[in-house]
């Protein structure tokens, strides 16, 4: 039996400066890899986890079995349950656009006004809210630039207008996948981290459908059309901060989505001769389930918009006090082998064992929800299966991606390279609830993804808030939520933007008109946090 491996932080040299500056040789491949020489991600992350690997093992005398079972642990979770909540909510959608009813749900939202503010709010932030949700990894704002387009949207705009709403919903995207990974890889409780991202995301939401009024039409947009912005943004925001702390970290962007789409909609109808509610008097349906002149019928558009809501009644009642605990019974947990750490305070760390409640997480759920609207759309077993398979497909690479930056992560955690670079951090005192939200916004930046970011700084933000004095749950939900406003700089969003609305080689022009609006929103986003660590506003933690 091998024995033991013991953490020490400062394992290089006898020094915790030096092990914190070996320690971010991992982190520094992925990101030049990335953002200096344009790598692919996948290959990036794979380098930076053999970077990780040679520093467990040559700086912090990580035995070599464990260190490859730790990247081995980290893939696992990558693919289990992350990877299986992302390939099945995308594939539940994906059978949307196979039917055509994700053509009639796009007509749906196009109809309630022509106005392009109000479908900017509609559109870029309600319906991107939606499929960030179930999708996440870019889909939403291919999908949505191109709906604008269509709209009438010239493409710069369009383009401008879906990378900036693609910011509030992130941190609870594919059905809360960075916020699971964030409280995996900080040993926090899920509800803890999901509730503190909850307290700070949605104060993004109130100002972003005010922002995209703005970009349409400037100061004569925000003059005309704040009274949907606004409404939208309460709403939505309301909706978040609700579903997070009291409900389902799952349903949070579906739930706020939905409901900030139907306040606009209410309101619409409530001042119907108001500039920003003009409607066509008839939709063009092309496509899909009508005919090319018939408008779509209600039983369609009830169709359209049935698979959200058999989502949300599935998860609904897997919420149920008296069936939530039978259900989460079904649990898959066991010590992963050849793993046998000890962390700083003498506890088996957390990396050594895993768990998954197999029904009730959010990929099954999602299975049994795709299974119900496969049947409300009349798609075969046979055709759904092979629209699973074509999912997978299309995930391939970031599969991968994914599965490497667990393996990184996870070896960075158990060899204690993380814990060097939080206790070095923690150093910056008060000054590092600051700066903690700068940290998860590059990581987005240059990652482009929220949960790679968590996976990558989670754990270090919680290590240096405890050295700090600061409340850990504070400075992991900030590593997410300065991720989501990092969201629309990063190249791949810039690029998927780009060549949705057919403007390859434009993206330095859609980042120059973006990156002032990243900026000054994380710079509210910093503020904040720095009064949520101090009384002034310390009442908000949970």
């Amino acid at each position: 039996m091998l024995a033991a491996y013991e953490q020490n932080p400062e394992a290089v040299g006898g020094s915790l400066g030096l092990s914190a500056l070996v320690s971010v040789v991992p982190l520094a491949v992925v990101l030049v890899m990335l953002g200096v020489l344009r790598i692919r991600a996948p290959w990036a992350a794979l380098s930076g986890l053999a970077a990780a690997l040679v520093v467990a093992i040559l700086g912090f005398a990580m035995p070599f079995g464990m260190a490859l079972s730790a990247a081995a642990h980290g893939a696992f979770y990558g693919l289990f349950p992350i990877l299986w909540i992302v390939v099945n909510a995308l594939w539940v959608f994906n059978m949307t656009v196979a039917t055509g009813h994700f053509d009639v749900l796009r007509r749906s939202f196009g109809a309630l006004s022509i106005d392009e503010r109000t479908q900017a709010i509609l559109v870029a932030f309600c319906f991107g809210g939606l499929l960030e949700a179930l999708a996440g990894f870019g889909a939403p704002v291919a999908i949505t630039s191109v709906m604008l387009v269509a709209l009438g949207f010239k493409p710069m705009k369009a383009a401008v207008v879906a990378l900036v709403a693609n910011t509030a919903p992130v941190a609870f995207g594919a059905m809360g996948v960075p916020v699971i990974t964030l409280a995996k890889v900080t040993g926090l409780p899920l509800e803890q981290v999901a509730s503190m991202v909850g307290r700070q995301t949605p104060l993004l939401a109130l100002f972003v459908p005010l922002v995209l009024v703005f970009l349409v039409d400037g100061k004569r947009g925000v003059r005309e059309a704040w009274l949907p912005a606004v409404v939208c943004g309460v709403v939505f925001a309301i909706g978040q901060f609700v579903t997070s702390n009291f409900i389902s970290v799952e349903l949070t962007d579906i739930v706020a989505s939905l409901l900030g789409a139907v306040a606009v909609f209410l309101l619409a109808r409530a001042q119907p001769h108001a500039v920003w509610a003009a409607r066509r008097p008839a939709v063009a349906a092309a496509g899909g389930p009508g005919t090319a002149t018939q408008p779509d019928s209600p039983a369609e558009v009830r169709k359209a918009y049935a698979p959200y809501v058999i989502i949300v009644v599935v998860f609904a009642l897997a919420q149920l006090p008296g069936l939530k605990p039978a259900l989460d019974s079904l649990k898959l947990a066991f010590h992963w082998p050849f793993l046998d750490v000890i962390g700083t305070d003498g506890k088996p760390h957390s990396t050594t064992s895993f768990s998954l409640t197999w029904l009730t997480t959010a990929g099954s759920l999602m299975v049994i929800a795709g299974i119900i609207v496969a049947l409300i759309l009349g798609v075969g077993a046979w055709r759904a299966l092979a629209i699973w398979g074509r999912t997978v497909a299309e995930l391939r690479w970031a599969i991968l991606t994914v599965a490497a930056v667990l393996a990184l992560a996870y070896v960075m955690n158990a060899s204690a390279q993380t814990t060097a670079i939080g206790l070095f951090v923690a150093g910056a005192g008060a000054a590092l609830a600051f700066v903690s939200p700068v940290l998860g916004w590059l990581g987005v930046a240059v990652t482009g993804s929220d949960t790679s970011a968590n996976a990558l700084f989670g754990s270090l933000q919680v290590t240096a808030a405890q050295g700090a004095g600061l409340p850990p749950e504070l400075l992991a939900a900030a590593n997410s939520s300065g991720g989501v406003l990092g969201k629309m700089l990063s190249p791949q969003n810039l690029t998927i933007a780009a060549v949705a609305v057919r403007l390859e080689g434009q993206e330095g022009v859609i980042l120059r008109k973006v990156v002032g609006w990243s900026l000054g929103m994380l710079l509210v986003l910093a503020v904040l946090i720095t009064l949520q660590a101090t009384p002034v506003l310390g009442w908000m933690l949970p």
